[in-house]
């Protein structure tokens, strides 16, 4: 009798223990940035901004009581490394989402070829190509940056802004550079404009003689409009300027980096101008965000998509906490339009235990990120507004903020 009592009560604690692990089961998050490569300046803040959010929500209880844990592969701003850095977080680390990748060119094969076979709800926070829009993705690919789309009306506003009216264009091919040059083009071309030369450059070439050539054209260039990402980029404004073909320049949103100037020297780059997604500055939530950044790892660099790295991560977090899961992937992603926008309670950054608490109660939220309000459309995509940004004095500063022109 004593020993089927006593197996009995080894039977129930065990199935406790399974119960209570099964509870804890952790949500397992991949991040997949360029740690290495074309956007490596990019990759390692943008990591940062993802890993304090998953800190944030840990100390503050984690989701439905356990942590998130974070996994990183590195994209090397390639699509094959990018797709393969992705499998292992899915096959290996068994993650239920991803943040990232950064680059478009990257961010469409991983969603094509890992994230819509295998079911794995996908925010990238850098991702900007018009294509993206249309994406075949089973609806598991979302951002929370505006399309390149905008991105061209602002870029082209910018360029005609300053006086300019005939560019010279060099573009990275891929989809980030080929969609942004597009827009660009027509929105320039709309505005009075005109595009003297274009060229599509490959990455990790020696020399890009030929491609400034291509685009100075007849000579008759104002300047030049570089979309692509600063490990190449600096060779392509290094050559125009040795060649006498360009000195003036007009950047998009991947050339925003430091590197630039400390590679290139501030003289030769002081004045240009370029645009990038950007909220606008001061508000609750991008105040709590810049503040954590800094005291966490020191200082908040002025490369983009840090704060859409942290805000990508809170959103996964969100989903699942809406859901009642931190296992089922597809659950979690239909639970991301309920959690990112209105109707809601307004929860912003820092706010995990408020947040928590309304979707225990069975209460809907409407997250307000550090990049502002990320109100996924039926595409997974957001609208946005755009910083004006310059390089002065050997820093990079921006000019305003704003919506571009329809």
């Amino acid at each position: 009798m004593l020993r089927k009592k006593w197996i009995a009560a080894a039977a129930l604690v065990l199935a406790f223990g399974a119960s209570t692990t099964q509870a804890a089961e952790p949500l397992r998050l991949g991040v997949v940035v360029p740690l290495t490569g074309d956007l490596q300046s990019y990759g390692v803040p943008g990591l940062k901004g993802a890993k304090l959010a998953a800190q944030e929500i840990n100390a503050a209880g984690g989701v439905l009581g356990a942590d998130i844990e974070i996994s990183t592969g590195d994209s090397q701003t390639l699509p094959q490394a990018g797709v393969d850095a992705a499998q292992k977080l899915v096959n290996l680390n068994r993650v239920v989402g991803l943040v990232g990748a950064m680059s478009s060119g990257v961010t469409i094969p991983v969603a094509l070829s890992v994230s819509k076979p295998n079911g794995i709800p996908q925010i990238s926070n850098a991702s900007t190509s018009p294509k993206i829009t249309s994406l075949d993705d089973n609806d598991f690919l979302f951002r929370d940056i505006p399309s390149d789309a905008f991105q061209g009306v602002a870029l082209a506003q910018v360029v005609k802004d300053a006086g300019v009216d005939k560019v010279g264009i060099i573009y990275v091919n891929n989809d980030y550079g080929e969609g942004l040059k597009d827009a660009f083009s027509t929105a320039f071309k709309d505005s009075g404009g005109s595009v003297v030369g274009t060229a599509a450059y490959e990455q990790k070439q020696s020399s890009y003689d030929a491609e400034v050539s291509r685009a100075y054209g007849d000579g008759s260039t104002q300047a030049l409009v570089l979309i692509g990402y600063p490990q190449n980029g600096q060779t392509i404004l290094r050559q125009s300027l040795e060649g006498g073909k360009f000195d003036r320049f007009f950047f998009s949103d991947g050339m925003k980096a430091t590197d630039l100037i400390t590679n290139l020297g501030a003289q030769y780059l002081n004045g240009s101008l370029g645009t990038v997604p950007q909220a606008e500055a001061g508000s609750e939530a991008a105040n709590h965000f810049a503040n954590a950044y800094k005291k966490a790892n020191g200082e908040l660099p002025p490369q983009p998509y840090i704060d859409t790295a942290y805000d990508a991560t809170y959103l996964l977090a969100l989903a699942a906490a809406k859901a009642g899961t931190t296992t089922d992937s597809t659950k979690i992603r239909d639970a991301l339009r309920d959690v990112a926008g209105p109707p809601g309670e307004k929860v912003y950054p820092g706010e995990w235990a408020k947040a928590a608490d309304l979707l225990k109660q069975g209460k809907d939220i409407d997250w307000v990120g550090a990049a502002g309000d990320e109100d996924f459309d039926e595409h997974g995509d957001v609208a946005g507004t755009y910083g004006k940004w310059t390089i002065k004095d050997g820093k990079i500063e921006t000019l305003e903020v704003f919506t571009p022109s329809k």
